[in-house]
């Protein structure tokens, strides 16, 4: 008996970690209240004129794929805003540093190159486009 309410146990506890994990997955949220701005040196590529969005990839992810499109699309359809893809495997410093715990992470830097917003997982692109809203002054 007791075996069987442990294996109960069990499946709650996985089914509540899923669904946790199925509804953070993606989604934009507010940057935390570190003060981290990325310059170009740190991206290894120009910071975009109104905004700029990173998204670190590793080569075998495959919503990185799918990611590196939505970003793409994104940085077409809105003027001053750059895409910039970084290897996380060729650049742990980087991802230490903003600790980055899986690919896709995406970050959405102002102009300045402040963090304004980051999302860990496939963000969709109406979410992408409303995270650039708080980077893009008079959006």
């Amino acid at each position: 008996m007791t075996g069987l309410w442990v294996a109960l146990a069990t499946l709650a506890l996985g089914s509540v970690i899923g669904v946790v994990f199925l509804r953070r997955n993606g989604r934009v949220r507010d940057a935390d209240d570190s003060q981290d701005r990325l310059s170009a040196a740190d991206l290894g590529a120009g910071l975009g004129e109104r905004a700029t969005l990173v998204q670190f990839s590793t080569a075998f992810c495959q919503p990185c794929r799918a990611t590196r499109r939505i970003l793409a699309d994104v940085s077409e359809l809105v003027p001053g805003v750059s895409h910039v893809e970084i290897d996380a495997e060729s650049r742990l410093d980087l991802v230490r540093r903003l600790d980055v715990m899986r690919t896709p992470t995406v970050l959405v830097l102002d102009a300045s190159g402040a963090i304004v917003k980051r999302a860990s997982g496939q963000p969709r692109k109406a979410d992408v486009l409303a995270a650039l809203a708080a980077a893009v002054p008079g959006s």
